[in-house]
């Protein structure tokens, strides 16, 4: 059975502005090397900017002062943010990226870099919902969904629902699009009764949650992996009522263990931060004592206070 809901008039993504959720990706020491590895193998991509752990962060951090932190790059007009943040967490396919080649031979070409040294999740074949797919966990960790297609927004996060939260999908979703004005869903597909999934739950879901494509589904069957904090969605919040409106929603029949410097993770136990749009520039300011104020000020925090985040980094 499918259905499909008509969506509104999409705005095209025109950089971070509008770009409001960025992927948060979370390695051991492989950050730079990973960001570099994926401007490499995309068309359009770059490293944006870099920034180095202060004596605040490493000793929270247990990383060394000075060394790489974070590094953000972006690919086909989406925007990444990579963490060097110690063996603490590991990445999974619970969260992939699916991404529409225009033609096969693009396809090929990915495929034949991002599988040097990953694991075939799904191999690369015709399958009666694409020509031409395939699922590669690449060396790093980070999975992608390769396909056919031709998609405005080239890269789009999907979510993959298993285990407990095997059969919530469509739940997870209006929940989230509840949160994020202008969001619409555009695709539902659902388990037919003699499928492997849960007969009604979502097979695939395509939405938006403001102007961003995603992706959604429940797994068809029992896999071993989960959702981790090791790749978590950014939020960057214009204003204090922001913050609040998304921090204490999302945190809402969530793990409170896991709210802390603007992370939490919800009730799906998707892992979210939600943060000051302005908060990347302090971080980096190059005034080292600016930066350092404002880091010692976040490690304070579960849910920040763009106020103190502001006076910390004035002086104040």
């Amino acid at each position: 059975m499918e259905t499909h809901i008509k969506a509104e008039p999409l705005k095209t993504m025109k950089g971070t502005d509008l770009q409001k959720i960025i992927p948060f990706l979370w390695f051991d020491t492989q950050a730079e090397e990973a960001a570099r590895f994926y401007v490499s193998a995309f068309d359009n991509a770059r490293i944006k900017t870099t920034t180095q752990y202060s004596a605040e962060g490493a000793a929270a951090s247990g990383m060394p002062e000075g060394s790489v932190m974070t590094v953000a790059f972006q690919i086909e007009g989406l925007e990444f943010t990579a963490i060097n943040g110690g063996p603490v967490f590991k990445i999974t396919p619970s969260i992939s990226f699916m991404v529409s080649c225009s033609t096969h031979q693009k396809i090929d070409d990915l495929w034949g870099i991002l599988s040097e040294g990953g694991t075939v999740l799904m191999d690369l074949d015709k399958y009666p919902f694409n020509e031409k797919y395939g699922w590669i966990q690449d060396k790093y960790g980070v999975s992608w969904q390769l396909m056919s297609g031709h998609d405005t927004q080239v890269i789009a996060p999907c979510l993959m629902f298993a285990g407990d939260q095997r059969g919530k999908a469509e739940e997870a979703i209006n929940f989230y699009m509840s949160l994020f004005e202008n969001s619409s869903i555009e695709r539902i597909e659902r388990y037919d009764k003699d499928e492997d999934g849960p007969t009604g739950s979502v097979k695939y879901a395509a939405f938006t949650l403001g102007v961003q494509n995603f992706k959604a589904m429940d797994s068809g069957v029992d896999v071993p992996f989960r959702f981790s904090p090791a790749l978590s969605l950014v939020v960057n919040c214009e204003n204090q009522q922001e913050i609040d409106h998304f921090w204490d929603n999302l945190t809402q029949g969530g793990d409170k263990s896991a709210q802390q410097c603007g992370w939490l993770k919800d009730k799906y136990d998707v892992s979210w931060q939600i943060v000051p749009k302005e908060l990347g520039e302090m971080l980096s300011d190059p005034d080292p004592e600016k930066s350092k104020k404002v880091m010692s000020a976040l490690l304070q925090m579960k849910k920040l206070d763009i106020n103190d985040l502001r006076k910390a980094y004035e002086g104040k």
